[in-house]
C-alpha cells in the first residue's frame, strides 16, 4: 500500500504525549508561555482536525465571524503576509495576522492592527481558550497541540478585536493544518518546493496536494508562479471545488524591479490596474514576487475598482520583514536571512549578488538537524568568502562541528570554521568580514550574514538588536 500524506504526518511510535495538565489561568506572559510549551510541540504532528474544531466549536466558531485570506507555500509566507496586512490597513480595514514561527518572541504570532499583542493581551487570549483544554484533551486520542492552542488564541483574538479580515498564514502544508478550519475568501499559494519532506512528501507535487487544502468553494485562489506540475495539482483542486484564479504570469506579476538604495523599486501588474513607481524596502527578486501576489490578493479581496496608486506606494513603502535579508548593524554590516531550505536559500543568495556588494561576505550558519543543510550550504557557497558553522539554543539543532563537517566537503578546510556558541560565531564573523585583506579584498566591505534556520536568526536578532529597534 502506497503511502498517503496521513501516513507521513502521523506521530512516531516513540513521540509520545507528555501527561496532560488540567489547564489553570494565567496571569503572566511567562506563565502562558510555559503552559504551552508543555503541550505537543510543533514538531510533532497528527492528521487531523478534530482537536482544533473542537475548540473552536466551543468557543463559538470565532474564525467564521470574519473574512479571511489564507496562505501557504514553502517561502515567502511571513513576508507576503505582511505586505498584505499593511496594503489591507492602508485602506482603514482592522486587521488581524496570524504568524508562525515566530521570530523573537512568541506574540509575534498574533497581531492586530499590525501590531503584536502585548503581554496582557496574550496572556487574556490564552485564558478565553485555556478552560476548554482539558475538555478536549479528554475527548480526543491525543492532546491539543501548542500550534493548535495558539491558532484558537489568534481566531477568539481576531473575534473579540473585532477585526475587518483576517491574515493566516499555515503551519505546515494546509490541509490538515490547524488554521485550515478557516474557510479562506482569498487562498493564496506561493511557490511550491520541496520541505518538511517527512511530513508532507518528497516531490513537489506531493507537497501541492496538502498545501491545495486551502483551497475552497467559493475561494479566489491567487497563485505564485509554479512548476507546471505543482500548478496541475492547484488546477485540479481549483476546478474540483468550483474556486475562481488568479495566476502570476497571466493574470498579475511584476513588470519591472531596479535594486535600490534600501530596497528596490517596481512596476507591479494587478488584477485591475498597473502600479508604477512602487518603492520596497526589502530586497531581492522573490520580494518583488511577493509583492505582486501580495497586491493581487488584496485586490481579489475587495473586488471592484482599481486601487488607489498613491494609496498602494505608501503601504509598500511602510513593509518591514524582521529576519528577511535584514540589515541590523553596520561596521561591519550584519545582515539576517531566516532562509532554512534550499530554494530559499537560493532565493537569498540571488538577492544579495542582485542587491549588496559585500567583500567578503561571512557566513554565520546554524540550522536544524532535519533539513536538507547540505543543500542549502550548497546554495550560499558562490557569495560566501567562509562560513562559521554554529547552532542555536534549541534541541532541534544540528551540532555544529556534523554541520562542519559537510561544509568542509563543499567550501574546503580553509573557508570552514566552528563556533558552538552563537555570539561567539557572530564576533568571529565579525572579525573575519573586517580583515579583508586575508580574502585578497584590503578595499572591500565586509559583512557577515546570518542563516540557516528561523531560529538561528531570532536568536541573532535578540543579541543584535535594541528592544526599541525591534518592528
Amino acid at each position: 500500500m502506497s503511502e498517503t500524506p496521513a501516513d507521513r504526518l502521523s506521530p512516531q511510535p516513540d513521540a509520545r504525549p507528555e501527561p496532560r495538565l488540567a489547564p489553570r489561568l494565567a496571569e503572566t506572559f511567562d506563565e502562558v508561555e510555559d503552559a504551552l510549551l508543555s503541550r505537543w510541540p510543533e514538531s510533532r504532528l497528527e492528521p487531523s482536525l478534530d482537536r482544533i474544531q473542537a475548540i473552536t466549536e466551543v468557543l463559538g466558531d470565532p474564525q467564521r465571524g470574519y473574512p479571511v485570506i489564507h496562505l501557504t507555500g514553502t517561502n515567502g509566507k511571513t513576508s507576503t503576509s505582511r505586505m498584505i496586512d499593511t496594503l489591507l490597513r492602508a485602506l482603514d480595514l482592522r486587521t488581524g495576522r496570524f504568524t508562525s514561527p515566530h521570530v523573537e518572541r512568541m506574540t509575534e504570532r498574533i497581531s492586530v492592527d499590525g501590531e503584536p499583542l502585548t503581554d496582557e493581551q496574550f496572556v487574556r487570549a490564552f485564558n478565553d481558550v485555556a478552560p476548554y483544554l482539558q475538555l478536549v484533551d479528554d475527548s480526543q486520542e491525543h492532546p491539543v497541540s501548542f500550534f493548535e492552542t495558539v491558532v484558537a488564541m489568534a481566531f477568539a483574538a481576531f473575534a473579540d478585536a473585532p477585526v475587518d479580515v483576517a491574515v493566516v498564514e499555515v503551519g505546515m502544508g494546509g490541509s490538515w493544518d490547524a488554521t485550515n478550519v478557516a474557510d479562506a475568501a482569498v487562498a493564496v499559494v506561493l511557490p511550491v518546493a520541496v520541505d518538511h519532506v517527512a511530513y508532507l512528501g518528497g516531490t513537489p507535487a506531493d507537497i501541492a496536494v496538502e498545501k491545495a487544502g486551502i483551497i475552497k468553494p467559493g475561494s479566489v485562489a491567487v497563485l505564485a508562479q509554479q512548476s507546471p506540475e505543482v500548478e496541475e495539482v492547484l488546477r485540479e483542486r481549483i476546478a474540483e471545488v468550483g474556486a475562481s484564479v488568479a495566476r502570476e504570469g497571466v493574470d498579475f506579476g511584476v513588470v519591472t524591479r531596479v535594486p535600490a538604495v534600501g530596497g528596490q523599486v517596481v512596476s507591479l501588474q494587478g488584477l485591475r490596474a498597473s502600479y508604477d513607481e512602487v518603492f520596497l524596502p526589502l530586497y531581492g527578486a522573490h520580494q518583488a514576487q511577493n509583492a505582486a501576489v501580495a497586491l493581487a490578493a488584496v485586490e481579489a479581496f475587495v473586488g471592484g475598482d482599481a486601487l488607489d496608486a498613491d494609496v498602494v506606494r505608501a503601504a509598500f513603502a511602510e513593509v518591514t520583514s524582521p529576519g528577511r535579508l535584514e540589515v541590523v548593524r553596520r561596521s561591519p554590516t550584519v545582515v539576517l536571512d531566516s532562509a532554512h531550505n534550499p530554494h530559499g536559500a537560493a532565493a537569498a543568495a540571488e538577492a544579495i549578488e542582485d542587491s549588496f556588494a559585500f567583500s567578503p561576505l561571512i557566513g554565520v550558519v546554524g540550522v536544524m538537524a532535519d533539513k536538507d543543510h547540505e543543500a542549502l550550504l550548497t546554495a550560499f557557497e558562490p557569495v560566501l568568502a567562509h562560513v562559521v558553522c554554529t547552532q542555536s539554543s534549541t534541541d532541534r539543532a544540528l551540532p555544529a562541528e556534523r554541520l562542519a563537517e559537510v561544509a568542509r566537503e563543499i567550501y574546503g578546510e580553509d573557508r570552514v570554521s566552528v563556533a558552538t556558541r552563537l555570539s561567539d560565531a557572530i564576533d568571529q564573523a565579525a572579525a573575519l568580514a573586517e580583515a579583508g585583506e586575508a580574502f585578497g579584498d584590503p578595499l572591500g566591505s565586509g559583512a557577515v550574514l546570518v542563516t540557516g534556520s528561523v531560529v538561528t536568526v531570532g536568536e541573532a536578532r535578540s543579541l543584535l538588536v535594541r528592544p526599541g529597534e525591534r518592528s
